[in-house]
């Protein structure tokens, strides 16, 4: 078995989350990911949450796996030479800088293009073309320009960004896909292509089915959200609905056992439609299964509060697990909410790789995520973060097949800054 990426070169130019989920993506899938860095700087991250003094951040260490790293100053001479060589034997060059950067490096699309017609540019930028495209992106602003928070909160209360990070890692997944099908492309056209994803589409892509919802809000109400049943008028857009389900099955999280003292003693529970019978029956109300106020979906939706709330009763006898096993021995969709402890501890997650432990030589075993793409005949790692500028003379000698006295060279112009001594944790 080989890793499904092995014998692509990515040229990665990203910083701090967008762009180093992707690339990272990449090189969990084999990819040779070769990080760019600013001489004694590095990227902005490794300095960013510090938790252990005198070593790389989690935040750095999590988002930058299996990658090589090489300090470049761009705007040395040398620099630019060496980026030059670099393009010429890269296939891919990633990067999420501002507008307008790549071209005052001296690099737009057309000089690349001349450098390496085969070469495939993705970038990751905050919107697209438009009034904002200029506009500097972080990850909450995305959630908010991209419809996530409008639609995301209670009604009554502020819009909510959420704590997955979908402006960030998720246009960072979106981009690994557009690389990856642009070197398939390749394949048989043997020419590269510019890839962008803008962090707004992004957004707005996972957040579809609420645009779904503005849509069939001007052919009436929202019967399955909350304030339906509450007989509250719904406005021109779509409303945050707190818990209610984004599809087409209500469905709430409910207390259980334990609410009172556990902040995460709580389980989403869906009333699907085929399973109804069975939810009666578990939750003793038998005479449900008949009643014309309960027994169709239609009738259902105007009651869904007094429906959960005579359900919660009954959740709140049993741990989120016992619930769990309960209910799902009759096919009745739920899920306990999870802490990041209770996934942390799972060994389930350990044993697919989804978690990883990680050795580092500055920082000592770490817990990250790993890859949670899984291919039968090709296998993934989790490989520890670079230290920075750790494979400049590597990467100057492997890679460019660069002699010794080019190297030294390339040193004494200052465009890079030697390669740190690597020594395990104390």
């Amino acid at each position: 078995m080989t890793q499904a990426l092995k014998g692509v070169r990515i040229l990665d130019f990203t910083h701090v989350q967008s762009g180093p989920t992707c690339t990272q993506l990449l090189a969990w899938f084999g990819a040779d990911v070769i990080k760019v860095e600013r001489p004694g700087v590095g990227d902005i991250t490794r300095g960013q949450l510090i938790d252990v003094p005198n070593a790389d951040s989690l935040y750095f260490t999590m988002l930058n796996h299996n990658k090589r790293s090489i300090t470049l100053d761009t705007k040395n001479p040398k620099g630019k030479e060496v980026l030059t060589a670099l393009i010429k034997k890269c296939d891919v060059l990633v990067e999420n800088f501002g507008p307008g950067v790549l071209d005052r490096m001296g690099f737009p699309w057309e000089t690349i293009q001349k450098i390496n017609p085969k070469l495939i540019v993705a970038s990751i930028k905050g919107f697209g073309p438009g009034p904002y495209e200029d506009c500097k992106v972080y990850e909450n602003v995305a959630q908010c320009t991209g419809g996530s928070a409008s639609t995301t909160g209670f009604r009554d209360g502020l819009p909510l960004v959420t704590g997955a990070q979908i402006g960030d890692s998720g246009t960072g997944l979106h981009l690994a896909l557009g690389i990856v099908t642009a070197l398939y492309h390749r394949t048989h056209s043997g020419v590269g292509q510019r890839v962008t994803v803008a962090m707004q589409d992004g957004v707005l892509n996972l957040a579809r089915v609420k645009l779904r919802d503005q849509q069939r809000l001007a052919h009436g109400p929202l019967k399955e959200y909350s304030q339906f049943g509450e007989g509250i008028p719904f406005g021109d857009a779509v409303p945050r609905a707190g818990n209610d389900s984004g599809g087409g099955q209500p469905g709430r999280i409910l207390k259980c056992k334990g609410w009172e003292t556990d902040p995460n003693a709580y389980l989403y529970f869906i009333t699907q439609a085929p399973v109804w019978e069975k939810i009666c029956d578990v939750i003793g109300e038998p005479g449900w299964k008949t009643h014309p106020d309960y027994a169709k979906p239609p009738a259902r939706l105007s009651r869904l509060n007094e429906i959960f709330a005579r359900i919660e009763q009954w959740t709140m006898t049993k741990t989120k697990f016992e619930a769990m096993d309960i209910l799902n021995k009759d096919d009745i969709p739920c899920g306990p909410i999870l802490s990041m402890k209770e996934l942390a501890e799972d060994q389930s997650l350990r044993a697919t790789g989804t978690v990883v432990e990680v050795d580092h030589p500055k920082r000592g075993k770490y817990l990250s995520v790993g890859n949670p793409i899984k291919l039968s005949a090709s296998p993934s790692d989790v490989k520890r973060s670079p230290l920075l500028g750790e494979h400049t003379d590597e990467i100057l000698k492997q890679v460019l097949e660069f002699n010794d006295s080019q190297v030294a060279e390339i040193h004494a112009s200052g465009a890079l800054t030697p390669p740190p001594k690597v020594q395990a944790a104390e």
